[in-house]
């Protein structure tokens, strides 16, 4: 039965041995780390780590969703069919003047392009199209990740191809599960992240 209250324990960690997300917690934190346990419910203890921790890169460590940074002129030129990158435009499902801006990137792993939206909404039930910022919201960018990185909707590979379904993952297995996300850039810091919320969660009884 997975305790809550020891995993929040061991990522607090004390004053002399901060954990990970110690030695105090936010709200913030706190309420980011239930989005995404409550989206990984059922998943294999590896794999929820690892979207702990990609969390925990992603978002500068406060587990919080946010927006790629940039300006509307920035988002229009890289994304829009009407900028300097029609062929980027093109595979994200960005069709309309406009998209490059209203699609840019959200959630934990940033989810960019209107198809990308379009495929969240089908899956969540939620219309992300027409209300793209609901992918701020913690528990909608949880469970996006949650079948992104399940899907391999972000590079095409997912959590299977390189995590176990049972057991704890290994370092090495924690690095090359980065080319679910973003091939592996900063790989090994993550991988070390995800080795942290591991050990929090399996103190807390998270099991397989």
């Amino acid at each position: 039965m997975f305790d809550p209250k020891i995993f929040f324990e061991a990522v607090r960690g004390t004053a002399r041995e901060p954990g990970i997300l110690g030695p105090t917690l936010s709200p913030n934190e706190v309420g980011g780390c239930n989005a995404i346990i409550a989206a990984c419910e059922g998943w294999p203890i590896s794999w929820a780590a690892y979207a702990l921790a990609t969390a925990y890169h992603e978002t500068a460590g406060t587990m919080l969703p946010i927006k790629e940074y940039g300006s509307y002129n920035y988002f229009m030129q890289r994304y829009d069919p009407s900028g300097k990158k029609p062929a980027i435009a093109r595979d994200l499902g960005n069709t309309t003047v406009g998209d490059g801006a209203k699609y840019a990137g959200r959630g934990y792993p940033q989810m960019t392009g209107r198809r990308n939206y379009a495929k969240a909404s089908a899956e969540l039930g939620i219309d992300l199209v027409a209300n793209p910022d609901r992918a701020m919201e913690p528990e909608i960018a949880a469970q996006i990740m949650r079948f992104g990185m399940a899907q391999g909707w972000f590079t095409g590979v997912d959590l299977s191809d390189f995590l176990p379904m049972r057991g704890k993952a290994l370092p090495p297995q924690f690095t090359k599960a980065r080319r679910i996300i973003n091939g592996v850039d900063k790989a090994q810091a993550i991988a070390a992240y995800a080795s942290q919320f591991q050990d929090a969660l399996w103190a807390a009884g998270w099991r397989p």
